[in-house]
């Protein structure tokens, strides 16, 4: 079975998705080991934008991961298309307008796609109890990653994002700004890592 797959989408693909994509396999990795997490939960991210594509990560962005411990290089930037969506268990997106983007472009992924703020803040909810139990093998965090995927979904209801949910666009701006959408990106990121791989 393929590894539990995770997309994050932004514009460009070299600042707030690459720090997403990197930040949540680091996340993994504090929890399954180094040599499991990409057989258990693969990270991957792309832009609504292909102008950046096959450009490395931007270096304020780059330069966030490090700091917290995270592995940015070999990050090249790429378009969405639609078989990375059709590929992905869950798709998060920087913005509502992103997620507008993906679900244009695939209607049948709305259930699995979210604003990433939206994820994170809707994430304390989900019964814990409620999900598959947990082992680090990639058939159990697949059916279990599905499972959160489908409660934080039926959290949502018909409920839209909040405008606080979208992360903003740092692309251009200080490192403080890049620290901050940081901290952003690790306050869904590590908690969602603690609850598929407890």
């Amino acid at each position: 079975m393929a590894p539990f797959t995770v997309l994050h989408v932004c514009m460009g693909n070299i600042c707030r998705s690459p720090m997403a994509e990197r930040l949540l396999a680091r996340a993994v990795r504090d929890r399954a080991g180094d040599t499991a997490d990409e057989q258990l939960v693969r990270s991957l991210s792309a832009g609504t934008g292909g102008w950046h594509e096959g450009e490395e990560m931007n270096p304020p962005a780059a330069r966030q991961v490090r700091a917290r411990r995270g592995d940015p290089d070999g990050f090249l930037a790429r378009k969405l298309r639609g078989d990375f969506i059709d590929d992905a268990d869950l798709i998060l997106t920087a913005t509502a307008d992103q997620y507008d983007y993906v679900v244009a472009l695939r209607p049948e992924a709305a259930e699995r796609t979210f604003v990433l703020g939206e994820f994170g803040r809707l994430l304390g909810a989900v019964d814990a109890e409620a999900l598959p139990p947990a082992d680090p093998k990639p058939d159990v965090v697949h059916a279990r990653g599905v499972a959160i995927v489908e409660a934080v979904a039926h959290l949502r209801g018909d409920a839209q994002p909040q405008p606080a949910d979208d992360l903003d666009d740092p692309w251009g701006r200080g490192d403080q700004t890049f620290q901050r959408i940081g901290d952003e990106i690790e306050d869904t990121t590590v908690p969602f890592a603690n609850l598929l791989l407890p």
